[in-house]
């Protein structure tokens, strides 16, 4: 692994526990925990069924502060700060100004009118500080801090008596966070994750994220306690139909395409890509986001295509396999006028291979977020 990669403050923790390391998103991270750990399925049947705590400090961490810091983050990304409140959270897009398409997707944490804190992906973390800072109004400071935290997601149906454990909140409404203290310093606890599962989202400083890991794998050992890499991240968010940026959404795939304009906020006066995003929901997307799911031994893969007949009508997005239902299950952007829809049966061509799918609407199995 090339030492350019940067790496978690919980990297010798990783390596200690045997962990396949890869790049994602330029950092050195945990993808699973092969025979120390069990691997993909046993990290994502431990999500599914007790709990698993994830090491996703690669997020990336942005602090918007000032007088109207609040209205300014309102300006620029895509859903209304306004329908939440301080201690609350809400998941928003980074959208290009001229054509609408995802620089990126995130999570904004609302302190307070001068005060917004932002997770953003890894990969995109500059690029959207850099956008904010550009666009930024006097006295409004946007400033990267994605070293400076660390992020644990504790995901599950254990997960809330696993905190429960260490002293930490835990019945807080979903997408809304608590600012406590842990082992002496200041620490974020918020509701969120990226499986479908009860679970929560914690940011310690940096500094302490070891002994956080630490403190929570031995707390939950009877409990079913796995560490789960982002391998098992995958497979859980793709059976929930959770868009991975870069794939199912890109500055080429729009929110009305990938389906997220939920996580827009239509009649606000203003935010980047606006005119261009009214203009293709009104007028209609050329191509939609769907579910599909394997009828034989297939599996879909990201860019192979889907043909209905010997027309192509779209491409896979993204792909797995599912442990849960125990077949190939997948996201694919589909071409509205090519009148395929739910319930249609469609191909794959995996390797040259036609493997039969049908259309389907995610989630693939039932979620459990709150």
């Amino acid at each position: 692994m090339t030492t350019d990669l940067l790496r978690s403050p919980l990297h010798d923790r990783h390596v200690a526990l045997g962990a396949k390391l890869a790049d994602f998103g330029g950092w050195e991270m945990p993808i699973e925990y092969g025979a120390s750990g069990g691997g993909v399925i046993r990290e994502h049947t431990a999500v599914r069924t007790a709990v698993g705590v994830f090491d996703v400090s690669h997020l990336g961490k942005a602090r918007v502060h000032g007088a109207g810091a609040a209205g300014f983050v309102n300006s620029a990304l895509t859903n209304d700060l306004g329908r939440i409140g301080p201690g609350q959270a809400q998941y928003t897009l980074c959208c290009d100004e001229d054509s609408g398409g995802v620089v990126d997707d995130l999570i904004a944490y609302l302190f307070a009118d001068d005060h917004v804190f932002l997770v953003p992906n890894a990969a995109n973390t500059a690029e959207v500080v850099r956008r904010l800072s550009a666009a930024a109004p006097g006295g409004v400071t946007v400033t990267d801090e994605h070293r400076d935290y660390g992020v644990l997601a504790v995901q599950g149906p254990h997960s809330a008596q696993l905190l429960a454990r260490l002293g930490l909140p835990y019945e807080h409404d979903y997408m809304s966070y608590t600012v406590s203290a842990w082992n002496g310093d200041e620490l974020v606890v918020c509701r969120t994750g990226y499986t479908g599962e009860h679970g929560y989202e914690l940011l310690p400083p940096a500094g302490q994220a070891g002994a956080l890991w630490d403190a929570l794998l031995a707390a939950g050992a009877d409990l079913g306690v796995q560490p789960c890499g982002l391998g098992a991240r995958d497979t859980l968010r793709t059976e929930m139909g959770y868009p991975l940026h870069g794939q199912d959404l890109s500055l080429e795939i729009t929110p009305v395409q990938a389906r997220s304009g939920w996580a827009v906020g239509w009649k606000k006066p203003a935010f980047w890509g606006r005119a261009a995003l009214l203009a293709e929901r009104e007028r209609g997307a050329a191509r939609l986001l769907w579910g599909i799911e394997a009828l034989e031994r297939g599996i879909p893969r990201p860019h192979q295509s889907v043909l209905a007949g010997d027309a192509v009508v779209g491409e896979v997005t993204s792909g797995t396999f599912s442990p849960t239902l125990k077949k190939g299950i997948g996201l694919a952007l589909l071409a509205t006028g090519s009148g395929v829809g739910e319930g249609d049966e469609v191909v794959v061509d995996v390797r040259g291979r036609p493997a039969p799918v049908r259309v389907v609407k995610p989630p693939f199995v039932p979620p459990h977020v709150r």
